[in-house]
């Protein structure tokens, strides 16, 4: 290996890390003229989102629906197949396309923004270098401002036997080599919620295991159940409120899962999706004066991203919840304009969350359970979506959607959706709570028919029943 070298000048800004938080910061300070230096230590750029996370799961649970025939299953029966045969290449093949393309977008980017990359793994040396070690090569930089945005790696606990074929993480599900039979999710996290939706959706015999007697506990209760409901009524099995002790592959597709009550749970492969850790292992975070807690985040200023250390910034989900894309890339481009003095306007309060299950899942607002322990006098509207004549067409009979609205203002607090479409559905929602809106724009507006928005003037008509009148 060849000695570290100083790389030129200092620059104006390091990212640690191109994935949706560093990426954005990257392009926004390269906007505001900086000189911008990306460190990448996978094979491309894009990090955790484009190649093992956000975008990798979408795609296949896009394409299960496609070859599985899911969304014509209404009219044609729970039995119907777009393809009778599915293949684990199929799944594949989908996905290396859409990542190329997520690929080649970004290094666009970088390239038409005049970042610069450098490929290899990050470690600081001082609060104001780092070196990039890759392919045997090892290189010095010097940097005015940090931002550290690497993201997070799955939890993987000596009590689970990973072997990369039959007990896999979240990431290895990615280059499934078949398709299983029965599969055992150990952990009802978001991710693993919505694997073991994709593959029951492929028919595959799930049972998911969780340790916490609710399923999704930051949901409204109504909608978690109503999908808990509907991931049943498919044969999904839960075990609720049950603990893993141990999980073995006992041969190839034969896998024994122990839990904590005495039973145990066979199956050919095993998903563990119980939790994330932040990906900061060999950073060399006590050169630069920081430090992370137990499960490897870094605690940052939440209005600018800032750390401790005051030329070091961290975003997206290394600094924890909410551990989306989206809020990732607000993350990254206020850090940015914090760090060299530019104002940069916060987010909302409210965003929406995103769930990519099958059926999806989104909600922005409060929650039933939120006004009420808040003391808010309220009423709800509820639309199913097999009442509107666009559910019929499609075949949908589940789904449905639920508005919150101020008994006294008739504000709109908040908008929880489970079903077809739910997380482009959810953007009519975000805007009137953030703008204030409320009961009365639904009443009065317009929406396209046949449509599954139309929703929303159905759930808003259910909560105006139900609303107090205006004296005469």
């Amino acid at each position: 290996m060849t000695q570290p070298q100083l790389s030129g000048e200092p620059y104006d800004l390091i990212v640690i890390g191109s994935g949706p938080a560093g990426r954005r910061a990257a392009i926004q300070a390269a906007k505001l003229n900086k000189r911008v230096l990306v460190v990448e230590r996978g094979r491309r750029v894009g990090g955790v989102s484009v190649h093992t996370g956000t975008i990798p799961s979408k795609t296949l649970r896009e394409t299960v629906l496609n070859l599985s025939g899911w969304r014509e299953r209404g009219f044609y029966g729970r039995a119907y197949r777009a393809r009778q045969n599915i293949s684990a290449e199929d799944l594949r093949k989908r996905l290396h396309m859409t990542l190329d393309h997520e690929v080649e977008v970004l290094e666009h980017q970088f390239a038409r923004n005049n970042v610069e990359t450098a490929r290899g793994a990050a470690r600081f040396i001082d609060p104001h270098t780092i070196t990039v070690t890759g392919e045997g090569v090892s290189e010095t930089y010097a940097g005015r401002r940090f931002l550290i945005a690497v993201g997070t790696r799955p939890y993987r606990p000596a009590h689970i036997g990973f072997d990369g074929e039959n007990i896999l993480d979240s990431d290895e599900i990615l280059d499934l080599q078949r398709i299983p039979r029965q599969l055992v999710v150990v952990g009802a996290s978001v991710v693993g919620v919505e694997y073991a939706s994709i593959f029951s959706a492929l028919d595959v015999k799930v049972t998911m295991v969780e340790p916490n007697p609710n399923l999704l506990p930051f949901l409204d209760r109504e909608l978690a159940e109503e999908f808990v409901h509907d991931l049943r009524d498919r044969g999904v099995v839960m075990r609720l409120g049950c603990k893993v002790v141990s999980a073995v592959a006992d041969g190839s597709q034969n896998c024994l899962v122990a839990l904590d009550d005495g039973r145990e749970l066979r199956a050919d492969m095993v998903l563990f999706s119980a939790g994330r850790e932040g990906a900061v292992g060999d950073l060399g975070l006590e050169a630069c004066g920081l430090e992370c807690d137990a499960r490897g985040r870094l605690v940052a200023d939440k209005a600018t991203f800032q750390t401790g250390v005051e030329h070091i910034y961290a975003a997206g989900d290394i600094v924890g919840f909410p551990s989306l894309a989206s809020t990732s890339m607000e993350q990254g481009r206020i850090a940015a304009c914090h760090a060299f003095g530019e104002p940069a306007h916060a987010p909302p309060e409210f965003f929406p969350y995103g769930i990519y299950s099958v059926p999806e899942i989104s909600t922005v607002g409060m929650t039933e359970e939120q006004v009420r322990a808040e003391a808010i006098p309220y009423e709800c509207g509820v639309a199913r979506f097999r009442e509107t004549s666009r559910g019929h067409i499609m075949g949908i009979s589940t789904g449905f959607m639920k508005m919150i609205f101020a008994r006294d203002t008739r504000r709109l607090l908040g908008v929880h959706i489970v079903g077809e479409g739910a997380t482009e559905l959810i953007h009519i929602g975000q805007a009137v709570v953030n703008l204030n809106g409320g009961l009365d724009y639904f009443v009065e507006n317009t929406f396209n028919y046949p449509t599954l928005a139309e929703a929303y003037k159905v759930a808003a008509l259910d909560a105006w029943n139900r609303m107090p009148r205006a004296a005469a």
